[in-house]
């Protein structure tokens, strides 16, 4: 995959390579040890009620990942061991192999979603947004805990109008038992200038919607990159807006954050 967004080129050369952890063993006995020191959660936070939740795809896929290693499994396996942790990773590929890791509720898949129009010209080279939809039940009964990310959220003409087509076709579509346990991260987008320059030069047609330097401030990561992200009245607009959209058409669905 080669989302023209992903924060994943701008750490690894602005390539989007899948990384392969060779020492998964050393890893996951690290996380032993550290969920072993947190002990119980004391108190619930916008993360989850109950356990600590550990992100194990923050700088890839892990549905991509498991096409050719068995880190995702791995990891699985390992949370399922683990009363007061639970894993969490975001994914736009659909891996039916996933479903036969048997998680028993302690990993958090998280199904990234966005209007379909959004998801061709951004997301190149993902699954469909209505096969991660039509997915979630399938995930949810193979003992997997399945959220949604809206993410990220482009501000450009006719967005409200897509949201609202997509939160109503996850109603009409999800069943009750996935909606009932169902939350949602809202994520605005936040791009790169770096990364701007690259898709000059290989997908232009997604800059005019991600460069929109009259909406846009600097912002500088922990990291040092150069990122540009919303001006905080756009943002606080566009948040607005959208969760009132969810408010309206998905009720249902718990927004856990949005930034």
């Amino acid at each position: 995959m080669a989302c023209a967004y992903c924060y994943v080129p701008r750490r690894k050369g602005y390539a989007n390579p899948i990384t392969v952890f060779t020492n998964i063993d050393r890893i996951i006995a690290h996380l032993a040890r550290h969920v072993t020191r947190q002990g119980r959660k004391p108190e619930p936070n916008q993360c989850d009620p109950e356990a600590w939740v550990y992100d194990i795809g923050e700088n890839g896929d892990c549905s991509v990942d498991a096409l050719i290693c068995d880190n995702t499994a791995d990891l699985v396996h390992a949370f399922r061991q683990w009363p007061t942790a639970k894993a969490s990773f975001a994914t736009k590929f659909v891996n039916p192999d996933l479903l036969a890791l048997d998680p028993r509720g302690r990993t958090r898949i998280r199904f990234s979603l966005m209007p379909p129009d959004d998801a061709r010209l951004l997301d190149v080279r993902s699954s469909p947004v209505a096969e991660r939809i039509g997915a979630a039940a399938d995930f949810l009964d193979a003992g997997y805990e399945v959220h949604f990310n809206l993410s990220p959220v482009v501000v450009r003409p006719g967005r409200q109008d897509a949201w609202a087509e997509l939160l109503r076709h996850l109603d009409d579509v999800l069943p009750r038992r996935v909606k009932q346990q169902a939350a949602a991260e809202v994520i605005m987008l936040t791009h790169n200038q770096d990364l701007h320059e690259v898709n000059l030069g290989w997908h232009p047609r997604a800059e005019e919607v991600l460069w929109r330097p009259e909406l846009q401030q600097a912002k500088r990561s922990e990291n040092g990159a150069l990122n540009v992200r919303y001006r905080n009245r756009v943002k606080g607009d566009a948040v607005r807006t959208l969760r009132a959209l969810i408010d309206r058409h998905a009720p249902w669905l718990r927004v856990r954050y949005a930034f």
